[in-house]
């Protein structure tokens, strides 16, 4: 079965990680030669691989979806889809605009607006204090378009239908292996929308991102106004998505597991709000794969990955490598500190995420929110609905109930 290994089949997406076990053990460099793509799986080769630019390009873009390879990738995944020195020019001039100190100061709006809608929660609470809700649809599909909207100054009224464009570019039905027709016009609809966003900028600009990356300068150059619609793009398409799959991964995880939930929801001001984003981060990341394009060839226990192949660098299954992790496949927010600073779900070397520390900033302030406003929570893991992508992991509607403390 392994060796039809194929990151579009639903089956595998559903547990995959019995998948990349035998990846790992038997073929660390993996070729699916009925679609001609290699998979590369052990930790310490996808940790090199991050860092190697001379061996692997990102010029293609980080999906191997057909529409998506090619050389124009970068229009809609901006430095991702860049090699030095174009990736170091442009990020470094986004850095300018997306600074620690902006990401710092969404603090409190962050909070202010999470507060807002557990509270209409829990008005919804019966009289026992319990009360259902999808937290997806209600919270975690909600929370992350808020705040990168508020960054990028997209209005309240807009961000419905752009997280909707959004989600038609990522999610695939079964045996799709390319953005759908529907993906395909949202793709043009959003890009339409922030080419009028960055024109309204220049000509009337505010304090959001969306100005400040049109002022940020580096040796005096700045960004082209098609450079910034890529960033925009990325930003709405996989900082959304990617942290909305974070919170609902973490609550699906940690209620699976009674003992860990007890502790974790014991106190209110519980310190083990960071392990348990830490360990779902490690456990079961948003982003599953990034594709590179093999620029020479590249060995790995005597198989040969061909210059010109497609590879996918396999971040879920490095993540539960043995050879680095403790019980891998065990889910514990208790785990060694030291394991979690080995983690690859953002990344690494030149690419690595510039939106991390963003996405564990809106996970704390959530996650510890939910805590300090709910004593206890269940989700009905059954009838919870998998969100099916070939590089993003997690849920499309997780139903939860709460009882308010």
């Amino acid at each position: 079965m392994e060796s039809s290994f194929d990151i579009y089949d639903h089956k595998i997406q559903d547990a995959p990680y019995g998948h990349y076990a035998w990846l790992r053990d038997q073929a660390p460099l993996f070729h699916n030669e009925e679609f001609d793509y290699w998979v590369l799986s052990r930790h310490a080769d996808v940790a090199a691989a991050l860092r190697d630019d001379a061996t692997f390009s990102n010029k293609m873009g980080v999906s191997i979806d057909a529409s998506a390879w090619n050389e124009y990738a970068h229009t809609a995944m901006s430095f991702l889809a860049m090699d030095p020195p174009e990736t170091t020019r442009l990020r470094r001039l986004v850095s300018r605009a997306f600074t620690p100190r902006r990401v710092r100061e969404l603090e409190p709006r962050i909070r202010e607006i999470s507060q807002a809608y557990l509270a209409g929660l829990r008005d919804r609470a019966d009289a026992d204090g319990s009360v259902s809700f999808d937290w997806i649809g209600d919270f975690a599909g909600l929370l992350p378009m808020d705040i990168i909207s508020e960054m990028m100054g997209v209005p309240a009224a807009d961000r419905v239908e752009v997280r909707r464009l959004a989600d038609l570019l990522v999610h695939r039905e079964d045996g799709l292996r390319d953005v759908p027709p529907a993906g395909i016009e949202a793709s043009l609809a959003l890009y339409d929308y922030y080419k009028g966003m960055i024109e309204e900028r220049r000509k009337n600009p505010t304090d959001d991102l969306t100005s400040a990356l049109l002022l940020a300068e580096d040796e005096g150059k700045r960004m082209t106004d098609s450079e910034i619609n890529g960033f925009l793009f990325l930003m709405v398409v996989a900082g959304n998505e990617t942290t909305t799959k974070l919170l609902g991964n973490a609550v699906y995880h940690l209620t699976r597991h009674p003992r860990q939930l007890d502790e974790v929801f014991a106190d209110p001001a519980t310190p083990l709000v960071d392990p348990w984003i830490e360990e779902t981060l490690r456990f079961d990341t948003s982003s599953q794969f990034l594709a590179r394009l093999v620029v020479q060839d590249f060995e790995v226990d005597g198989v040969t990955a061909p210059a010109g192949a497609q590879l996918l660098l396999a971040l879920g299954a490095a993540n539960h490598d043995d050879r680095v992790f403790t019980e891998p496949d065990r889910y514990d927010v208790h785990r060694d500190p030291d394991e979690h600073a080995k983690i690859l779900s953002f990344g690494g070397g030149r690419h690595f995420c510039l939106g991390a520390n963003l996405a564990r900033l809106e996970a704390r302030v959530a996650l510890g929110e939910l805590v300090r406003r709910f004593s206890r929570v269940e989700v009905d893991h059954h009838a919870s609905v998998r969100f099916y992508s070939a590089n993003v992991r997690g849920f499309a509607h997780v139903p939860m109930t709460a009882k308010v403390r």
